[in-house]
């Protein structure tokens, strides 16, 4: 059976693929505008969502240009509901240095802890990203070197490089001002969140014809 390519986001004459961790961060704005792929939560869903979607990709000579990684992040700094996208990544869960390596970085693997992003959007606020499996909340932000938190964005830039694609992160801040108690304290902002990733879908191929 002849495997189809992931849907993609076709806008000022570039393929984006768009990949998400979970349904619940997208809601009818995003619905009514592009069909991401749903990789699940966590790194190592992230990786292997991205790769397997970029794999069907490759095998009908169709990568996109671009991939858009959608989502919801945590941040004890920014602003609460407002949309950034990632300047920088980095795993927070990566640390091999009792053998010597700096915390951050993947043994045998030529990367520095802070990877910048080779692609900013115009005109859209940027922030530095720090990727993990597991949920940042209180007081364990001071120990996050990073102005925001999320679990999958490392992860699929490296699923990306894997390919040669570059990628973009766009994270809409749904928690952090407060210590999270219950799943309505992540879900409380999706909704307006949702609204405004759309928003920034709309001027997309502004941005891209500036770029």
């Amino acid at each position: 059976m002849r495997r189809q390519p992931p849907a993609m986001l076709e806008t000022a004459g570039r393929r984006i693929l768009v990949v998400m961790a979970t349904e619940a961060e997208y809601g009818p704005a995003l619905q009514a505008r592009l069909k991401p792929v749903i990789t699940g939560v966590g790194p190592v869903e992230a990786a292997i969502g991205t790769a397997r979607a970029l794999e069907a990709c490759l095998d009908l000579a169709a990568l996109p240009d671009l991939v858009l990684s959608l989502g919801s992040a945590g941040s004890a700094t920014l602003e609460q509901g407002a949309v950034y996208q990632a300047s920088s990544v980095s795993y927070r869960d990566m640390d091999a240095s009792p053998l010597g390596i700096t915390k951050g970085v993947t043994p045998f693997m030529d990367h520095p802890p802070e990877i910048p992003l080779p692609v900013l959007l115009k005109g859209v606020p940027s922030a530095r990203l720090s990727s993990g499996a597991n949920i940042v909340s209180g007081s364990a932000y001071a120990a996050i070197d990073a102005d925001m938190v999320d679990m999958e964005s490392f992860a699929v830039y490296r699923a990306c490089t894997s390919f040669g694609v570059p990628m973009i992160g766009l994270r809409g801040i749904s928690d952090g001002a407060k210590e999270l108690h219950h799943y309505d304290d992540w879900t409380a902002l999706l909704g307006h969140l949702d609204v405004e990733l759309a928003g920034i879908i709309d001027r997309l191929p502004e941005i891209l014809l500036r770029q």
